[in-house]
């Protein structure tokens, strides 16, 4: 028998008993269950964090390993409760058994000795060769651990099956909690002071601040906001000749022309220059064939949304369309980025000033200025205007709706801190309009 006297304490001292046969077994089976917790906790970190490149792997590999892994993937949520549940059965035994194997092996003065030894000897390996270092080794290994482990992992989920649903349907009740706070969220008022203080205490450019105000406010944009309206419309008729199909081309500049039937309310198509240029050089009677079907959006669409259509469908152009069905103008992909970075110019666009900056009061702007482009020269957010603009989505339009009529010219109208003067306007339109910011 060993004696050992710790800071000459007697709660300290420890007596070293002796292995006996059955402490051999119980340190044997706690190796084995030491080793088992860490495949388990492996195993954990492994599935939940294999990257997009692993599962395409999986998916056309035939083996049927990985099939097992895409299958035990499917139910996240039960493979997660299989692994802690098995991950804690295996930790207890672990801890009942030590607690036997020291008692068989050791003796101490006191029963806080012996619970500190185990305490801080069990926790130790747990940690260290269950948790820590099988979780950093599976990190680096996903694919390779969560294949090996397929099979071990489909018996297990069918054994704690009906522990595993207890588990899951038990936290049902937080995640609702959890999903309410979340779907709350916050404003985007608030997001707006958000990036207004983090521009204030930050050295941040004020293309930077324009970038992240036109990210909060972009799930916020219909496409009637941001659209070409009809009247702007470069589009040719069905029944025109190729002649003049060229020289449309030629004058636009665009890649893409819509064209029509009749009259352009009947948009029937899209005709993309790169299918012509084969035929650059020679008649072509038919250039019909060539047309492509349009993309009708509506013109309430969330301009997020669109972008994702956009995405998904390959296309860069729509052709917006009223509630009864006539086109109210066309909506491309570059306008749609245009309200995140800015206005995007390339060497067809014309460096056309729509607007004039007289004082830091006094601006002019064109009858068919978009009212978004207004609020980012005046630096306003233009909720104000967009609870009163109704349908409009233009300057004239916005006065339109206010005037009830078409103005003459000189007529102003008083909306909250702006004065808008008509500076010219014919029998159809509003050409030219002066803000006053008071």
């Amino acid at each position: 028998m060993i004696t050992l006297d710790f800071l000459s304490q007697n709660w300290y001292q420890l007596t070293v008993v002796g292995l006996s046969y059955e402490s051999i077994i119980a340190l044997v089976i706690m190796l084995l269950l030491l080793c088992c917790s860490a495949i388990i906790s492996g195993s954990e970190v492994a599935y939940f964090s294999l990257s997009p490149q692993d599962i395409d792997q999986l998916t056309q590999s035939e083996g049927a390993s990985h099939k097992k892994v895409l299958t035990l993937l499917e139910s996240p949520k039960t493979l997660l409760a299989t692994i802690l549940i098995a991950n804690n059965f295996i930790n207890i035994a672990i801890v009942v058994l030590s607690g036997l194997f020291v008692a068989e092996v050791f003796e101490f003065a006191s029963a806080i000795g012996g619970l500190l030894f185990e305490l801080v000897l069990i926790t130790f390996l747990i940690l260290l060769f269950g948790e820590v270092v099988p979780k950093v080794y599976a990190n680096s290994r996903a694919l390779t651990l969560s294949t090996f482990m397929a099979a071990v992992m489909g018996v297990l989920v069918k054994l704690f099956l009906p522990l595993s649903r207890i588990l899951i349907n038990s936290t049902q009740f937080i995640e609702r909690r959890i999903n309410n706070r979340q779907s709350e969220g916050i404003s985007v008022d608030e997001l707006e002071q958000a990036v207004d203080l983090t521009y204030q205490n930050n050295s941040n450019s004020d293309e930077e601040q324009k970038i992240l105000k036109g990210i909060v406010q972009f799930g916020n944009k219909e496409v009637k906001q941001i659209m070409t309206p009809r009247v702007e419309v470069i589009a040719i008729n069905i029944d025109a000749s190729y002649a003049e199909l060229k020289e449309t081309i030629l004058e636009s500049g665009y890649s893409r022309i819509p064209v029509y039937t009749d009259s352009i309310d009947n948009i029937t198509g899209v005709i993309y220059i790169k299918d012509l240029l084969i035929h650059l050089n020679m008649a072509m009677d038919d250039w019909q064939k060539l047309i492509r079907p349009a993309y009708f959006i509506p013109e309430n669409k969330k301009i997020d949304d669109l972008l994702q259509e956009f995405q998904q469908r390959k296309m860069h152009l729509g052709v917006v369309v009223d509630e009864y069905g006539g086109a109210s103008g066309i909506a491309t992909l570059e306008d749609v980025l245009e309200e995140i970075v800015g206005e995007i110019t390339d060497e067809f666009d014309d460096d056309e000033i729509t607007y004039s900056k007289l004082d830091d009061k006094n601006f002019v702007f064109e009858g068919k200025t978009q009212l978004v482009d207004m609020y980012k020269v005046l630096n306003i957010s233009g909720e104000e205007f967009e609870s009163e603009k109704g349908e409009s989505g233009t300057l004239a339009g916005f006065l339109l709706e206010k005037f009830a009529r078409i103005p003459k010219a000189q007529e102003r109208f008083q909306f909250n801190n702006y004065t808008f003067t008509v500076e010219a306007a014919d029998r159809r339109r509003v050409k030219r309009v002066k803000i006053t910011v008071n």
